[in-house]
């Protein structure tokens, strides 16, 4: 399984080229495509939203919010934000589900190296990057 942030999200749904957007199509082939729950509310927020997206984005798995998500999400933010670093709501939200999770996130958002680094989140293709 891996969950994919809005940011790949947004390229593969505009055709777009990247080692994300084929790990998406992989990964929806194989049904290994998971949500975090702050991704579907991010993409639905999207006015212009297709219905043929609206219904991919309603056939795919969502990671549950388990018991103690919310205390662990302020834990690792509060402990980003000691170190001087940036931590955005959403972005640590959709870290914390896949922590709780154990799964690879799949995302252009260089924001989330922090977030790897600080909370052990792994990053589809991390392995390859300097």
């Amino acid at each position: 399984m891996i969950a994919v942030d809005s940011s790949s999200w947004i390229a593969y749904l505009a055709g777009g080229r990247g080692s994300d957007v084929e790990a998406i199509a992989l990964a929806l082939e194989h049904r290994q495509a998971v949500l975090p729950p702050v991704v579907l509310t991010e993409l639905l927020s999207d006015p212009a939203l297709t219905a043929d997206v609206k219904t991919l984005l309603g056939s795919l798995p969502m990671l549950e919010v388990l018991a103690g998500y919310w205390e662990r999400a302020g834990v690792l933010r509060a402990r980003l934000l000691a170190q001087g670093r940036k931590a955005r709501l959403a972005d640590t939200l959709i870290t914390q589900s896949c922590l709780d999770h154990d799964v690879e996130l799949v995302t252009r958002d260089r924001d989330f190296i922090t977030l790897a680094r600080a909370g052990g989140v792994r990053l589809f293709g991390a392995r390859s990057r300097p």
